[in-house]
């Protein structure tokens, strides 16, 4: 299988036939300044001849050369980047005059790049017309951020009329490399807790928290976050405020200033250019110097950030042109990270470089808890693979049997140890009713839990007993309670907080274990045959009534020989979504974004 990628910039156009399997390029394409002069050039060393200026007519001539080029190869399909997905995409999809028309509305967001995105995407059908074209969105990985770290401190109607929010970007680069990181430490995505730091002229921070990007720098627009070779990066919101009414600079002005005169640029006075920077910092020029320090004390706060929201960090990644390169950067980045268990090893840095053929290299030392990475991003190698999965069909599922939906109410899962400390040594849980899940009981036992607000009498124990306490509350109870609870799949509760527990024989603090349950659907490896889904895949859950319908996504796929098939959501979500005894649902291709696949659940009444 071949792709044709295609990423279209304002004043530039790369291009590449890719292998999605091994990552292999038949041809690539590099076009720049296609605005005034511009110049294209095959891998091969042929030019492309460029008689006409002009964003247009420049696409046209390298998109017709590139063709020429493809000769009797056989295509599978033609990947376009598209910038801002905004709230309609939040995974690639297959390209119809809808969605293009879906992509131009888009621009409000991306100004300077979804015009251009979807002119290139124009031209390319019309000279590919055979072939199936798909988009992948910059900012689909980021969809998966919880509610707080997307929503900014404006009035609400505001932002939902205008679609005021936080996207994030790079989305393909963080999401590629944090899965190289995995598989480099030989461990699963959805274990580990990874920061990656795209570096290069622009510039963006990820928390991926199991698998899932919970955080990111970049927000509305490519604007916020770290500093970048001409972007300001965060910015006091009064500044441009301040600027039209001391400096007489008008909106256009200001934003031209933000995005284009900014950042390592306007800091050191010699252009955005890190290698220059640093060689004149390393000749004493001071504002050099000063712009080497500003970019990498706001990395490095960045990371400290993140790794306080996802209460710890496995691995810390450096991609980009200049994470991939640059040893003083990631030096000064990590040096002073030791109290996250992050330690530098200097040699390593030193003398690291990445190829093809070592895409992944480690620059710790052995005894670092953290490690830290440099891995050789590919997006356009993501971008392929996210296609050939599309042009296979790879997340199809069979929609029946149906699901039983059912409501898990606050519970508590108890340690042997914790029991005995609550109700007497060697007490045993005595049934009150059996659950759906094989073996599970709800039992006569309740305990108290006391938070920092308030507390909650009479929270039943669920039997079994297992190997971890674990407290399971509702969004509502953790706000009763004063908790800070974050949505965690059930037995990873590592680095969450803990409560107080009472019971008639006395009274336990435990250190973590309060979590609201990650949406879940139980089922046995023969269902999960049927489905075409495996353990921990992630789904998404449409429940649909008469009179109104409400979307649940990342819902979790949990499988096992013990298990019986029910999906269970807490009882905010039941409540929220109307959910009635009986309600089941049909599982439903949607496709996939990356690592976690996501497919639809209609609920049928």
């Amino acid at each position: 299988m071949h792709i044709l990628v295609l990423n279209v910039g304002s004043s530039s156009l790369k291009a590449a036939i890719i292998d999605p399997l091994n990552g292999q390029r038949m041809i690539s394409l590099t076009a720049e300044r296609l605005l005034d002069d511009p110049v294209a050039e095959f891998s091969d060393g042929s030019q492309v001849e460029l008689k006409r200026t002009g964003h247009e007519n420049a696409l046209k001539s390298c998109l017709l050369a590139l063709k020429d080029k493809l000769g009797d190869t056989e295509i599978s399909g033609v990947g376009h980047r598209v910038v801002h997905g905004g709230e309609a995409f939040d995974r690639p999809v297959l390209l119809t005059d809808k969605v293009a028309m879906l992509i131009g509305e888009q621009s409000r967001l991306a100004p300077l790049h979804n015009p251009v995105n979807l002119r290139g995407i124009e031209i390319a059908r019309e000279l590919f017309p055979d072939h199936n074209h798909y988009a992948v969105f910059d900012t689909a990985f980021h969809q998966s951020m919880p509610r707080r770290a997307k929503t900014y401190a404006l009035p609400k109607e505001l932002m939902d009329k205008y679609g005021i929010r936080r996207y994030g970007f790079h989305g393909m680069s963080h999401q590629y490399v944090s899965r190289k990181a995995a598989e480099y430490l030989k461990d699963d995505l959805r274990n580990l807790r990874v920061i990656s730091c795209h570096l290069g002229n622009g510039c963006s921070v990820a928390a991926i928290e199991f698998g899932r990007s919970v955080e990111t720098s970049m927000g509305m627009t490519p604007l916020e976050g770290l500093v970048m070779g001409t972007r300001s990066g965060d910015l006091d919101p009064g500044i441009p405020t301040y600027l039209h009414d001391q400096a007489g600079l008008s909106l256009e002005e200001i934003d031209h200033l933000l995005n284009r005169q900014s950042g390592l640029a306007g800091l050191s006075g010699v252009g955005n250019d890190l290698r220059t920077i640093l060689e004149a910092a390393s000749n004493g020029n001071a504002d050099c110097q000063l712009a080497v320090q500003v970019f990498t004390h706001r990395l490095r706060k960045y990371i400290g950030a993140y790794a306080a929201i996802m209460g710890g960090v496995d691995a810390i990644v450096f991609t980009g042109g200049i994470g991939e390169n640059s040893k003083v950067i990631r030096h000064r980045a990590a040096q002073r990270l030791n109290f996250l268990g992050a330690i530098i090893n200097e040699d390593a840095n030193s003398i690291l470089q990445l190829s093809e053929d070592q895409p992944v290299a480690e620059f710790s030392m052995r005894h670092s808890r953290v490690r830290l990475l440099a891995v050789k991003t590919d997006e356009q190698l993501a971008i392929a693979r996210d296609c050939s999965k599309m042009i296979a069909k790879a997340d199809e599922v069979n929609q029946l049997p149906q699901i039983p939906v059912a409501i898990s109410a606050r519970h508590i899962h108890l340690t042997r140890e914790t029991l005995d400390t609550l109700y007497g040594e060697g007490h045993e849980l005595k049934v009150r009713k059996w659950l759906s899940q094989p073996g599970q009981f709800a039992a006569e036992e309740t305990v108290t839990v006391v938070g920092p607000r308030n507390q909650i009498e009479r929270v039943r124990i669920l039997g079994p007993l297992r190997s971890k306490d674990q407290v399971e509350i509702s969004r509502t109870d953790e706000f009763f309670l004063g908790i800070d609870a974050p949505v965690r799949e059930s037995g990873k509760v590592e680095n969450t907080p803990g409560c107080k527990l009472i019971g008639p024989a006395g009274s336990v603090d435990i250190e973590d274990g309060v979590i609201c349950a990650w949406r879940h659907i139980h089922m046995t490896p023969e269902d999960a045959l049927r489905f075409g889904v495996q353990d921990r895949d992630v789904v998404e859950v449409s429940v649909g009534g008469a009179e109104r319908s409400l979307t649940f996504g990342n819902v979790l796929i949990r499988v096992s020989e013990k298990y019986a098939l029910e999906m269970h959501i807490d009882t905010d979500e039941g409540n929220a979504a109307e959910i009635q005894p009986g309600d089941t649902g049909v599982l439903m291709n949607t496709g996939s974004t990356g690592h976690l696949v996501k497919r639809k659940l209609s609920v049928v009444r």
